[in-house]
């Protein structure tokens, strides 16, 4: 992580004040580990895959500023074109990280997840299973933070958190 990401995940920990964290969670790439570690320190981490980003496969990497065709169809309407083929679809990103909420939705006190745009798309996708994929088109930058309410096993609709 650089800097800048240091900086971010530093200001996302202030945001925080006196709230503790009971668990933590996270993603098994480095960046998402790392700010967890700065959110939560001392907290031990409980890496899981299923919180990574989206596989972007023989697109890994890719110049944003010069994508091939495919790709730039696919990012522009993800609910109606699928993901190029060698790409996770995102109705799996959806399966996966719904998967992991279902694991952990009855667990008490304070849970950390640190993720990605993508995962964290997928997590809001699940949790509202009526939006029409308007979650997809939703600007989630670097650190953003999003709470959730969990009552009796039932996780409410995270919130952007400013």
């Amino acid at each position: 992580m650089n800097e800048n990401g240091i900086r971010q995940a530093q200001e996302a920990a202030k945001g925080f004040g006196s709230l503790l964290f009971d668990r933590v969670y996270s993603s098994p790439l480095g960046r998402a580990i790392q700010t967890a570690e700065i959110v939560a320190p001392g907290v031990p981490i409980v890496v899981d895959d299923r919180l990574i980003e989206m596989d972007y496969g023989p697109y890994e990497g890719v110049d944003l500023t010069d994508m091939p065709a495919e790709l730039i169809e696919f990012f522009r309407d993800f609910v109606h074109n699928p993901a190029p083929e060698g790409m996770e679809q995102l109705s799996s990103v959806v399966k996966r990280t719904g998967a992991f909420i279902e694991e952990i939705k009855d667990l008490p006190g304070n849970t950390l997840i640190s993720t990605h745009a993508i995962a964290m798309k997928g997590i809001l996708e699940y949790l509202t299973p009526d939006s029409g994929g308007r979650y997809w088109s939703k600007h989630i930058g670097n650190c953003a933070v999003y709470a959730a309410d969990n009552k009796n096993g039932h996780v409410s609709v995270p919130k952007e958190w400013k």
